[in-house]
C-alpha cells in the first residue's frame, strides 16, 4: 500500500486550480506536475514487478541463475552506467534488470524505483555495446526523471491519484501497475532521457553517442520496426542530431564501442 500523505487534504484540494493554474513555463504552457513521491515510485515499481512476475506466458523472463554469463554481462553494463556519478537516484531506487525472452520484440521499458525490463529481440538487433548502453541508459533516465509517474498523473488524473494516496481503490493501482508496461512518454520526457543517456555514459568508457548509434541502425533498418516510442514522437534523425549535439557540447569525447565483448553477450542468449 502506497504511504499515506501528510498534509491537510481538504485544504489542498481547494488550492489545487490555482497551484495547476500558476505551474507554466514561459511559453504560457502548463507544466506537467508529479502528484507522487519517490517513495511512491518505488512502491509503483514493486508492483509493476510483481505483475510480470505473475504473468511468465506474456513475459517470459530469463531465469538469472539458468543464464548466469547473460545477465553478467547486462549487470556488467548496468553498473558502468550506475557507477557514472550522474544518476540521482542510484541508491534510493532498486535498479532490478530483467531480460525477456522475445526474439520478435525490439523493445526495452522501464517501471518507477528503476525496474528496467530488455527483450531478447533488441539486444541480438544490435551490434555493440555502446549502443545497448545507449539504450539502457534511455530507460534509466525515464526512471531516475520519474517521467512514469510524471505520465500517471497527466493520464488518470487528481481524483483517483488522491484517492491511491489515501490508500484507497487498490484494484485501481493494480490496474495503473499493469498499464504502466509500455507506457508512453511525452516528446520532452522523450528528449531529457536522450540527453540523460550521453550524460550518463560520458563519464565511462563508452561512447556517449550510444544511442544515436541505436537510431541510426533503426534508420538504416527502414525505422519501421523499432521500439514503440519511435511511432509517437520525433523521428530517429532528428533524435540523432540532437544527441550528436549534445554529446559535442559536452566536449565530444570518443569512447569505445566494444563490438567483440558485445558479441559474446549475444552468444550468451537461448
Amino acid at each position: 500500500m502506497l504511504k499515506r500523505i501528510q498534509i491537510p487534504i481538504l485544504l489542498f484540494l481547494a488550492a489545487l486550480p490555482f497551484i495547476f493554474e500558476s505551474c507554466k513555463d514561459e511559453n504560457g504552457n502548463k507544466k506537467t506536475i508529479n502528484l507522487f513521491s519517490v517513495e511512491d515510485d518505488k512502491n509503483f515499481g514493486a508492483e509493476v514487478a510483481a505483475e510480470i512476475d505473475a504473468d511468465p506466458v506474456t513475459y517470459p523472463v530469463l531465469d538469472s541463475a539458468s543464464f548466469p554469463l547473460a545477465y553478467g554481462h547486462l549487470n556488467r553494463i548496468k553498473e558502468t552506467i550506475m557507477n557514472s556519478g550522474k544518476v540521482k537516484y542510484r541508491d534510493r531506487f532498486a535498479w532490478r534488470f530483467r531480460i525477456i525472452r522475445d526474439d520478435s520484440v525490439l523493445n526495452a521499458f522501464s517501471t518507477p524505483g528503476g525496474y528496467i525490463y530488455v527483450y531478447t529481440g533488441i539486444i541480438k538487433f544490435l551490434d555493440s555495446e555502446d549502443q545497448f548502453a545507449g539504450v539502457l541508459g534511455h530507460e534509466i533516465a525515464h526512471a531516475d526523471e520519474r517521467h512514469s509517474t510524471e505520465a500517471l498523473t497527466k493520464q488518470y488524473g487528481t481524483d483517483v491519484l488522491f484517492a491511491i494516496l489515501l490508500g484507497q481503490n487498490q484494484g485501481t493501482l493494480t490496474q495503473i501497475a499493469k498499464g504502466m508496461i509500455g507506457l508512453s512518454y511525452s516528446r520532452a520526457n522523450e528528449s531529457q532521457a536522450d540527453e540523460r543517456s550521453v550524460d550518463y555514459l560520458y563519464p565511462t568508457e563508452y561512447d556517449a553517442r550510444g544511442s544515436a548509434r541505436f537510431f541510426e541502425k533503426i534508420l538504416a533498418n527502414g525505422g519501421s520496426s523499432g521500439p514503440e516510442f519511435l511511432s509517437t514522437h520525433p523521428s530517429p534523425d532528428n533524435r540523432v542530431a540532437d544527441i550528436t549535439k549534445h554529446w559535442q557540447d559536452k566536449g565530444a569525447k570518443v569512447g569505445g564501442t566494444f563490438e567483440a565483448r558485445y558479441r559474446e553477450f549475444k552468444q550468451s542468449l537461448p
